[in-house]
Formats: C-alpha cells, structure tokens, sequence
C-alpha cells in the first residue's frame, strides 16, 4: 500500500488554513537563501506556494554568495526581533565560506521552524519536543495516518543527518521502536536493512536501497530526492520493492509534501502561542 503523504499534507493544510482565516493578523514565516542553488530555489518555491495556500505571510530575503556574513546576522537578529515573524528558516545548503552552524544558532529557538537549533536538538533529546525537524515529524504523521504501530518494531534508519537521521532516530525511540542506524562507513548495508520492520532511508542516493535488501513486508520510507536528468529518483527501488513492501512511499508525493506540511504545522504552533 502506498504511504500517500501528498493526500495527508493537503488535509493537514486544509486545517491550517481554516484556523488562519479566524485570525485578523496572519501568520509570517521568513526564509533566509544565501547563494543561488538551483535545488534550494525549487524547494523555497514550493515553501512560498504552501504559504499562500493556507494563508501565512512569506517573506524571501536572499543573499548572494559574496555578502558578508554580517549583513546575515544582522537580518536573523531584525527577524528574531520582530513580532509578526512566527518562524525563521535558512535554506540549506549554503555556500562552504559561511559558518552553518554560528547562523542556525542565532535564530531564536521559538522561531527555529526547522528545529535545528541546538537547544531544540537538545530539547527533542530529552523528549521536550518543542519544534521537531521537519521531515522526520512528516513521517511520524504519516506513520500514524496508516495506523502503523511502531511499539516494539525493528526500525532501521539509513543516514545520520542533523537534518533527518538524527533527530528521526529520536523520534522513533520515543514511539517505542527499537532502532538501528546505518550510514556511509556501516559495512554490509543490506543485513542491516533486511532485518528492518521499518526501513526509513534518507541518503540521497539513488536506487540505494533494493529488493533483495528489503524484507518481506517491511514498511519502507524513502526520504532521497535525487534529480536525474530532469527526474526525481528516491534512495528505493521503488519499482521492484514496492510489492514486497507493506507500505511504502512514493516519489515526489510521500515525504516532501509532509515535510512542507510540519514546517506550516511549526509556523502556526509559534503563532498560536504568542496569541
């Protein structure tokens, strides 16, 4: 069965909307691009469509390459400051020359619509969720959607991200599942991954993930976005893995639209409790 995230977000997005249009002010998500990557101006373009759909304010500053760094900073501390901006996002990458990690960090942790600073790192680690990384709190919605119960299940989780691996290894031990995490340096990937109830892989590479490493009615959740030659690829072989799969996400139209859904979900969270 397919694990349908495009259909989920759209009933997430529909509850958003209704709760905004109760509201005389609405809500304002900022998002903060440095450099021109063509991946990044895909993703932020689908993040301004969403806004507009469920009616949240978007602002885009964009920076290129050669500014300084204090120009950044200066505009993440004028957003931290601003009371009708509910959530800060810097889209990722950026280029090598800027300090990821110092920029991320001064965003105020109640605007921190990524999740990704450190203190809501550390929050999710001691089960304090107060805004959880998008893209892993996607899938746990998703799993709950199909009423996939991970009490007790062997979830295997491939790719050790911030971004993804991380805090999805957190989330997953929270709902009870027992988990495994494989990345660049694990050897012999496929006995890790055939022993999964729950295959999540988020590695960005494509067909990673095969038949023959998939067991036999395993829930599989492809994270990869991997554009070639103008088409979107997941790290699963969808095609051959699908029918030995329980369930399994398609892509584009599993994960990404739930990704974009939580980022809304964690505006509006933000906007609500300043209300």
């Amino acid at each position: 069965m397919i694990l349908d995230g495009k259909n989920l977000s759209n009933k997430i997005k529909e509850d958003i909307k209704l709760k905004i249009k109760s509201y005389l002010i609405k809500p304002t998500l900022s998002v903060i691009q440095i450099g021109d990557d063509e991946a990044s101006n895909i993703y932020i373009n689908s993040k301004r469509k969403a806004c507009e759909e469920v009616g949240i304010n978007f602002i885009h500053e964009k920076f290129n390459e050669n500014t300084l760094e204090q120009e950044i900073i200066n505009k993440i501390i004028e957003f931290n400051n601003d009371n009708y901006v509910n959530g800060i996002l810097i889209q990722l990458p950026i280029p090598k020359k800027f300090d990821t990690y110092k920029l991320l960090n001064l965003i105020n942790k109640n605007k921190d619509v990524d999740g990704l600073t450190d203190i809501n790192m550390g929050l999710l680690f001691k089960d304090n969720n107060n805004l959880i990384p998008c893209t892993p709190h996607g899938i746990i919605k998703l799993l709950e959607e199909y009423n996939i119960d991970l009490v007790g299940k062997h979830a295997v989780v491939v790719g050790k991200s911030n971004l993804v691996g991380k805090p999805m290894t957190i989330l997953l031990l929270q709902k009870g599942a027992t988990v495994t995490v494989c990345h660049s340096k694990t050897k012999d990937l496929g006995n890790f991954t055939k022993q999964a109830d729950i295959l999540i892989s988020a590695v960005g590479k494509k067909n990673l993930i095969t038949k023959d490493m998939v067991k036999e009615n395993a829930v599989v959740v492809d994270v990869g976005m991997n554009r070639v030659d103008g088409k979107l690829y997941g790290d699963v072989d969808y095609e051959n893995v699908k029918d030995i799969a329980s369930y399994i996400t398609p892509v584009p139209g599993g994960v990404g639209p739930m990704t974009v859904a939580m980022l809304l979900s964690n505006v509006l969270k933000n906007y609500e409790k300043n209300l």
